[in-house]
């Protein structure tokens, strides 16, 4: 077994190894979310905790962890009662791949004997391997959603539950949940986001004489590690010393009235959604004071606890960066401070007072500080198509709904929420013979094959005589996610009118709806004499967010450049991901100009899109009263359909996207 690198070895990330032992000291806080740039310790970290653990009790044989003193009643290898034999084992650390299947999650029923034989034959999974210990999910944003919301489910209910066509098991599975991940790789769904009680922003250090520390010690480790954890075991058993004390003294810190009040306060004012922020910050705030060796909340606590509990809490988009405004958050715990002295007649009584809030004098900072600029500042002077000069970035109007783009057919590519596509969930579309491991048994239909062969194999009792290949696998359809590559014309053309502002809001909102549908998105931009990757595929919107809002515009309209670099990046993206289907979203005015020939090249580079089958959308920003048509032509070039910003607005045009495999047929 390898040697874990020691957490107090760890230079440091302060804030990371607070979070961390604080969930360590009351797992009820509901574990961590680690955001950061790739090697900043988020994972050594975390695997370093579970070795601070104390040992947990199980009973002897128990494939699901049950605790002998309060054994599940419900345990598949129960019952336990009375209690027989137990052992103690170091708490468990389970790495939850982001590739893994379903089954191995929850686990797997074997069917073939649940039908022939009645015999629930279950094989435990993650699940229950992780009860009372950590689950870590490496890249949580980049988990598929199915099993994001198998870990929705057990994380609300604390058990999990596997059921297959009338079959069902269940057993217990609470576990700290940990996860990491790069925000430049893709968001986190808002429902999962709000399942972690904190969450870290981690950066390296730019302090050079930490840096030299980071690699020093990593060489020293990398060397020797049984070495390297020795000289550090002193330090790693005084760590694990604290949290046994501070779990033995958590039962009696005092949550006061006044801190439940500053709690409440800061939840009102940072307008976070529901009473989970509330909860998380009173467990924390509880945590923090028995890490700290008291029995009181302190407003220090308070502000810690905001501070860890509450930025991924507070955002309302996915391009509202996280964090809190701390001068806000400082005014908001003054204004209610030391009100259950002022108001309680018995400040010693056990409630601590009860004192009304503060009057509002109002938020001197502004408000929320993650809110978006103001729709529609767009007062810069532009440059007249052909011009040279380079204008400074114009700011993007307020993002809206957007009606549903979709590409053509049926695919198999990763789950999402835009196009339909033959997936692992969904309606039920027929069966086929399974390909390897059973995943979804389609019932009738496998009944339906082994019923003919009943006398044949000598059936004698009720249950049926059931073969593998009988077994038939259910074909489901669901919604698959896309690669929306945006190709945005930035030449004077379209910032001569003015139109800048428009056109960013109307990406912004793509973008938006993008997030929502589980998308990777790219962006390729064309002005001047030239088109630019400005951002290659990838699942953070984030990062399209803000390569749009700084996007230059001015010049000439190279516009067969800018198709061609986009089918580019699409034959790259197709050997990278080859299920994943594309849709491209032109937004342009649909002028061409530069070079010999401008509009028959780029009518040229656009017949590549239809030869190749590629869905595709022209977004038409030409304005004003003479409208020339020209993005019209283009999409017909494309094999596409064209649609202006305003009608961008509606509900749906899925029936706008052609079907061209259709049309070539």
């Amino acid at each position: 077994m390898t040697t874990p690198f020691p957490f107090t070895a760890v230079v440091g990330q302060d804030d990371l190894r607070l979070a961390l032992l604080l969930n360590a000291v009351s797992p009820a806080v509901g574990g961590v979310l680690v955001r950061g740039e790739k090697g900043t310790a988020k994972s050594t970290a975390v695997r370093a905790l579970s070795v601070l653990l104390p040992t947990v009790d199980v009973v002897a044989g128990c494939r699901f962890s049950c605790d002998p003193a309060a054994p599940d009643p419900a345990c598949p290898d129960g019952p336990h009662n009375p209690p027989g034999a137990f052992e103690s084992r170091p708490a468990r650390m389970v790495e939850l791949p982001v590739g893994a299947s379903e089954d191995r999650l929850v686990g797997a029923l074997d069917i073939e004997r649940a039908l022939a034989e009645g015999v629930k034959a279950f094989e435990p999974g993650l699940l229950a391997d992780a009860h009372r210990g950590i689950l870590y999910v490496d890249e949580v944003n980049l988990l598929h959603d199915h099993l994001v919301d198998l870990l929705l489910d057990a994380a609300a209910m604390g058990a999990s539950y596997v059921e297959r066509e009338g079959v069902s098991v269940r057993h217990a599975a609470k576990f700290l949940l940990v996860g990491t991940m790069n925000p430049e790789e893709g968001e986190l769904r808002p429902q999962l986001l709000d399942r972690f009680g904190l969450t870290v922003e981690v950066a390296a250090s730019r302090e050079p004489d930490q840096r030299v520390e980071v690699v020093r010690r990593r060489l020293a480790y990398d060397d020797d590690p049984a070495g390297f954890a020795a000289r550090w075991a002193g330090e790693e058993a005084a760590v694990r010393q604290r949290i046994v004390a501070a779990r033995a003294l958590l039962p009696s810190v005092r949550l006061g009235d006044g801190a439940l009040r500053q709690i409440a306060a800061t939840c009102a004012a940072f307008e976070v959604d529901g009473m989970r922020a509330d909860i998380v910050m009173a467990r924390t705030a509880t945590a923090l004071a028995a890490w700290a060796g008291r029995t009181d909340v302190l407003a220090e606590d308070v502000r810690q606890a905001a501070l860890l509990a509450l930025p991924h809490r507070r955002r309302r988009n996915p391009f509202d960066a996280p964090g809190l405004d701390e001068d806000k958050l400082d005014q908001t715990l003054e204004e209610f401070s030391g009100e259950s002295e002022e108001d309680d007649p018995d400040p010693d009584g056990p409630g601590g007072g009860g004192g009304g809030p503060a009057p509002d004098d109002g938020d001197p900072q502004g408000g929320d500080t993650g809110a978006r600029p103001d729709a529609g500042e767009d007062g810069e002077p532009q440059a007249a198509d052909g011009g040279s000069g380079e204008q400074a970035p114009t700011r993007a109007a307020e993002p809206f709904r957007t009606k549903v783009l979709t590409v053509p057919g049926i695919g198999t590519g990763a789950a999402g929420r835009r196009s339909r596509a033959r997936t692992e969930h969904g309606r039920t579309t027929g069966a086929r013979r399974p390909r390897g491991a059973l995943t979804k048994l389609h019932l009738a239909a496998t009944v339906q094959a082994a019923a003919p062969h009943q006398r044949a194999r000598g059936r004698s009792g009720p249950g049926l005589v059931v073969r593998r290949d009988d077994l038939r696998q259910a074909t489901r359809e669901g919604r698959e996610g896309n690669l929306v590559l945006f190709l945005v014309d930035a030449s004077g053309s379209m910032a001569a009118r003015q139109r800048m502002s428009a056109v960013k809001g109307a990406v912004l909102s793509l973008l938006l709806d993008a997030y929502q549908r589980r998308d990777k998105v790219g962006l390729v931009t064309f002005r001047g004499s030239a088109a630019d990757v400005a951002l290659p595929p990838t699942s953070s919107v984030d990062a399209a967010a803000a390569r749009l809002e700084a996007l230059p515009t001015g010049g000439r309209t190279p516009l067969a450049a800018g198709l061609l670099k986009a089918h580019d990046v699409l034959r790259v993206e197709r050997l990278r991901d080859p299920a994943r289907r594309a849709l491209v979203v032109v937004v342009t005015d649909g002028r061409a100009t530069g070079g010999p020939e401008p509009v028959a090249l780029a009518g040229r580079a656009a017949r590549l899109f239809a030869a190749d089958g590629v869905a595709s959308v022209v977004v038409d920003c030409e304005s004003g009263p003479v409208r020339l048509g020209l993005a019209g032509q283009l999409a017909g070039e494309l094999g596409g359909a064209a649609v202006t910003l305003d009608e961008l607005r509606a509900d749906s045009i899925a029936g706008l996207v052609k079907d061209v495999q259709r049309r070539a047929a």
